[in-house]
């Protein structure tokens, strides 16, 4: 886990959208998927609920969203 799939994920869950997470962070739609994916298998748990071309983020995404939220913010605080 590191703190650009920790930036994928909360942009993913804020936009609701891959394809929108990958235009704000410059990214392209399969970069930000396999930085989702990447992080769903390291905590062995799905974060996202995918249905069609809309998403949601599980009870474990839910979970964690204000976690790394927190995480991110630190070190944006740290590095200031």
């Amino acid at each position: 886990m590191d703190t650009h799939t920790l930036q994928a994920f909360v942009t993913v869950a804020e936009t609701g959208s891959f394809s929108q997470a990958a235009g704000r962070l410059f990214l392209t739609q399969s970069a930000v998927s396999k930085r989702i994916s990447q992080l769903e298998e390291q905590l062995d748990t799905r974060l996202f609920d995918r249905i069609g071309r809309h998403i949601g983020l599980t009870e474990a995404g839910q979970a964690l969203l204000p976690r790394a939220r927190k995480v991110l913010l630190e070190l944006e605080d740290a590095s200031a």
